[in-house]
């Protein structure tokens, strides 16, 4: 069983940054993919940005490629997402999550490939 809380989100204007965290415990989680995914309102939750189980790869939603920067901290047991340049349209609860299997890197945009998930922390850009 792993546990994953999400931090750092809030309100910001628009062209401005955001850093959140996901800090993980239960289980070590440098064998793992770990994810980042978004849900607005009325909306199906979306990829955003994963990063394999030792860093050395990641991948990006188009929407966000440029902006934003995920990056894990495997002695913290905590993965980060950097965004910048934030728009209206990255308002979304964010939710970070953990591959279902190690190693694993197959199929990392789809939500049903990871097996934990933390409570989501709310991102609000205004314009």
């Amino acid at each position: 069983q792993v546990q994953l809380v999400e931090s750092g989100g809030g309100l910001v204007q628009a062209g401005g940054s955001l850093r959140l965290s996901c800090a993980a415990s239960g289980r070590a989680i440098s064998t793992y993919t770990m994810g980042w995914f978004r849900q607005a309102p009325g909306l199906e939750r979306e990829f955003v940005a994963a990063i394999d189980w030792n860093g050395g790869s990641s991948y990006y939603a188009d929407s966000v490629k440029g902006r934003f920067t995920i990056s894990k901290d495997n002695a913290k047991s905590t993965v980060y997402l950097q965004m910048n340049s934030l728009k209206p349209d990255d308002t979304a609860v964010y939710y970070c999550a953990v591959y279902g299997s190690p190693y694993g890197w197959g199929a990392i945009r789809r939500a049903t490939e990871y097996a934990y998930w933390g409570q989501g922390t709310q991102v609000t850009v205004s314009s």
